[in-house]
């Protein structure tokens, strides 16, 4: 049994499974406490965006992503997420058996890859997947709200998001599946800087629209976020921005601030 060990656990998020359930518990309960957000606590997404840094910065908005994106029950979930480690051409998909986490192994849905393998040539390049934090990030969030369901690991490097929208508006139109595109906003901006370039990214996001992106959005995931755009439209799904936090809100250095959004498509 091949395993995709979690490399990130211990850095990223506690590999301590009663310690991340504080942690979400912490979370949850700011949300519960929150003023006008019941509409979107009930939605029940296709997609999410999720961001991807350590949780101490990003976990929040995460964790409010994939809360919601459980209220969709489905069979597997496909995370999709840029390489940050390897240069690479193309997608690469998880080609082991499981996938590790604090709250267990999640089982990796072999299946269904070698389907979107031989429908869209999805490759596999291992160091791909050795380090890679975009996508493993997400997985424990997976596996406390969603136990049971299969997972898919996407890594994409070089590529054309035209390209990528096929696969995302593909897995969209499937009833058992759900998509989580990975991807974290501005980075080492100003905190005023961070919050315009920012602001792009969200606008662009909530109305769907590649070219509100194309003015200044600057995304580490953009690839992503433009294929998820690209392909809700085509299928008249609606966008509704969850979170939006930078690192400023921790550090409270507000001169190298990098941004988190999250975002539900329905």
């Amino acid at each position: 049994m091949s395993i995709r060990v979690a490399k990130n656990c211990g850095s990223f998020y506690p590999c301590n499974k009663d310690e991340l359930d504080n942690l979400i518990s912490i979370f949850n309960n700011a949300l519960d406490i929150a003023q006008n957000i019941k509409d979107k606590l009930s939605l029940k997404p296709k997609a999410i965006i999720s961001p991807h840094a350590g949780y101490i910065y990003s976990g929040f908005g995460a964790n409010f992503a994939h809360r919601v994106l459980a209220n969709n029950r489905v069979k597997r979930v496909v995370v999709i997420g840029p390489s940050h480690h390897i240069y690479l051409e193309g997608i690469s998909g998880s080609f082991f058996n499981s996938y590790q986490t604090p709250y267990g192994n999640i089982a990796i849905d072999l299946e269904y890859l070698n389907i979107l393998k031989k429908e869209f040539n999805i490759g596999f390049e291992s160091s791909a997947h050795g380090i890679e934090h975009s996508t493993e990030t997400q997985m424990p969030f997976i596996a406390k709200y969603q136990p049971g369901v299969k997972v898919i690991e996407l890594i994409y490097g070089k590529y054309n998001y035209k390209e990528l929208a096929y696969i995302v508006k593909w897995l969209l139109q499937d009833s058992l599946t759900s998509v989580v595109i990975s991807s974290d906003l501005s980075h080492f901006h100003t905190l005023e800087q961070a919050n315009t370039l920012d602001s792009i990214c969200l606008e662009g996001i909530k109305k769907l629209d590649n070219d509100i992106i194309d003015i200044g959005c600057e995304a580490c995931g953009i690839l992503g976020i433009k294929a998820l755009i690209n392909a809700a439209k085509q299928l008249n799904l609606k966008s509704e921005i969850l979170d939006y936090r930078t690192s400023e809100d921790v550090t409270k250095d507000a001169k190298k601030v990098v941004g988190y959004g999250a975002a539900a498509i329905y």
